[in-house]
């Protein structure tokens, strides 16, 4: 019994360790416009993206998928997310950089895409309602 316990201690502190739980804080994000505002032009064809500064951890980035879709993703890297270091749009937009580490991220699903990331980026809910409304939350 005491060997069992010591190996759930064990393996209880080695999941504790590491930057893997450094983790993008939870916010509310609650975002909304219509597919029409000029400010969401580039996501009128696949692979273009958009982003806002005032959401999210760091920002929102928004991206119009391959398949015509859309996703969202807090701005704040992965890499250090205590810095809170944002992502910036890569032209062309298929990727975002975090000019604080190099990291690079995919931007069609959020994936590393360039070390030191190891770890996606925070996805958000998004969807479009009957009206041409596009929504992100959490």
């Amino acid at each position: 019994m005491k060997r069992i316990s010591g190996i759930l201690l064990l393996v209880l502190a080695l999941i504790g360790c590491g930057k893997e739980n450094l983790v993008i804080p939870n916010v509310p994000v609650n975002f909304s416009a219509q597919l029409t505002d000029p400010r969401l032009i580039r996501l009128s064809s696949p692979g273009g993206a958009v982003s806002f500064d005032n959401y999210g951890v760091a920002g929102i980035v928004i991206y119009r998928t391959l398949s015509g879709g859309y996703v969202a993703y807090d701005r704040c890297s992965t890499v250090n997310p205590e810095k809170r270091c944002a992502v910036t749009l890569d032209d062309p937009s298929f990727t975002v950089t975090d000019k604080c580490s190099g990291a690079k991220y995919l931007l069609e699903d959020g994936t590393p895409a360039k070390a030191p990331a190891e770890v996606s980026l925070k996805k958000y809910n998004t969807f479009i309602a009957g009206n041409n409304t596009i929504h992100v939350t959490n």
